[in-house]
This record gives C-alpha cells, structure tokens and sequence, in this order.
C-alpha cells in the first residue's frame, strides 16, 4: 500500500478540462497541490529511509569492529614448514629406526 497518490504515468496522463481562454485554472492548481503533497511525503520517506541506512551502516561497523579477529600466527610461514619437515624427520626415525639417520 503506497503512500503516494500518484505514479509518473497518472501525472502524464492527465487531462484539464478546457476553459475559453484554455485550461480551468482551478483543476491544475488542485492537481499540482496534490503532486507537491505527493512529492512532500517522497521526500520525506527518502530521508527516513537514508537516516535508517545509516543508522544500519554504523550498526554493521561496529559489530564488524567487535568481531573476534582470527588468530595470527606469531612465527612465519617458513618457520611454520620448518617445524612440520622436523616433525616428519623425527616421524620417519621412529618408523624405520635411527640407523638410517646415524
């Protein structure tokens, strides 16, 4: 259900009456007043909305910002491969013995 009167196809769409001297004068002076009312409630529904907007941006920011970081590693990744190739030396001289390695 739309707050508006009007939609752009009823505004190009409408007829004056025709007086003498052209259109009743009275006719569009109440259809205009009913498009600025129209076009009031458009903007004031635009600034609603933008202020929600922002209102849900800075929302979203700060929960962003509260979001737990994930976890760094405080060693590089050449470190970290280091560790993994000394974990699998020692693995494998456990498999086949420590007389492959001596």
């Amino acid at each position: 259900m739309s707050q508006f009167r009007f939609t752009a196809k009823d505004i190009l769409e409408k007829e004056f009456k025709t007086s003498l001297k052209g259109y009743n004068q009275d006719d569009v002076d109440k259809f205009l007043d009913a498009i600025i009312q129209d076009y009031e409630k458009f903007h004031e529904t635009v600034e609603r909305l933008e202020q929600e907007n922002q209102q849900l941006r800075r929302e979203v920011k700060r929960a962003q910002e509260q979001k737990p970081k994930a976890p760094t590693s405080s060693s590089p990744v050449g470190s970290t491969n280091y560790d993994i190739l000394q974990r699998l030396s020692n693995l494998e001289k456990e498999v086949f013995g420590r007389k492959l390695y001596e």
